[in-house]
């Protein structure tokens, strides 16, 4: 019995979880000095209010190997034969050579993949690698699905707090302050505007459609559809019907962007995160 473990990075919904047995390593995310282990005892909502009073201090720093390990352990123990973690890009975080250490004293095989992708984009790697195996794949098919996934991840999304990407590097320092809305994707680590629009209903008619520009074939894309703060969650039902029933899309699901991402982007972030369903 093949076993998925993911760190919380992914932003993983509880749904997929559930449906695929999926094991959650936490990062921890320190807020003015204080350490949580996220997802365990921080959850997103915990998070957010922390921005009611000003904006923390917050950082991140990868799961230990010896959590890994006590996660590989835990599996083993549950009958796994064989196990595949797989985690943000190690370009940027040492979660992947975390799990590579604690990879090499676990009591059964351990297949790592360095997604190079973050957020839900690991999400994404392992709900491929999850439908395969599901489907009677071999624990190889699922890493090639986890890896072509990781090729494929596209991203669109609005970040209200345009200081923090700018502060930590993702977004350059001289592009120029917004008349209205703007809309995102990250590429190679940088944020770059690919649309504005004057209100929130034009934000979504703008995200729904650069989702739906792509087109491979006959493809179709797995969509995760993240909101931050209870003030965005409105996003969920507006870029539902803009993509439920878009040919391009198979299957959607609705995510959190939790503490691990929210340090990065703030309140008011609403992101769309897809791949091309392979090996179907």
């Amino acid at each position: 019995m093949t076993r998925i473990v993911v760190d919380s990075n992914s932003q993983v919904p509880p749904g997929l979880v559930e449906r695929y047995g999926i094991t959650v390593v936490p990062l921890t995310v320190t807020i003015d000095g204080r350490p949580y282990a996220e997802g365990v005892d921080l959850d997103a909502d915990q998070f957010w209010r922390t921005f009611e009073v000003g904006t923390p201090a917050l950082s991140t720093s990868q799961p230990s190997p010896g959590s890994f390990a006590a996660a590989y352990d835990r599996l083993v123990a549950e009958g796994a034969t064989d196990i595949l973690s797989i985690h943000i890009g190690s370009n940027v975080s040492g979660t992947v050579n975390a799990a590579r250490v604690a990879a090499a004293q676990a009591g059964v095989p351990v297949r790592i993949v360095d997604t190079g992708t973050a957020s839900f984009g690991v999400t994404l790697c392992a709900w491929a690698a999850a439908d395969t195996l599901a489907r009677e794949g071999s624990i190889d098919e699922a890493v090639r699905a986890a890896e072509l996934t990781a090729g494929g991840v596209g991203n669109v999304f609005i970040v209200r707090a345009l200081d923090l990407p700018r502060a930590g590097g993702r977004l350059a320092a001289d592009t120029p302050a917004p008349v209205a809305i703007p809309v995102l994707t990250m590429a190679d680590g940088v944020m770059e505007v690919v649309g504005e629009a004057a209100d929130e209903r034009g934000v979504a008619d703008v995200m729904a459609a650069h989702v739906r520009a792509w087109r491979q074939g006959a493809e179709q894309l797995r969509v995760g559809i993240g909101v931050a703060d209870p003030g965005v969650a409105h996003f969920w039902d507006a870029l539902e019907e803009r993509l439920a029933d878009a040919p391009e899309v198979g299957e959607i699901v609705r995510y959190r962007v939790g503490p691990s991402v929210g340090v990065h982007t703030g309140p008011g972030t609403v992101g769309v995160m897809y791949a091309p369903i392979v090996g179907t």
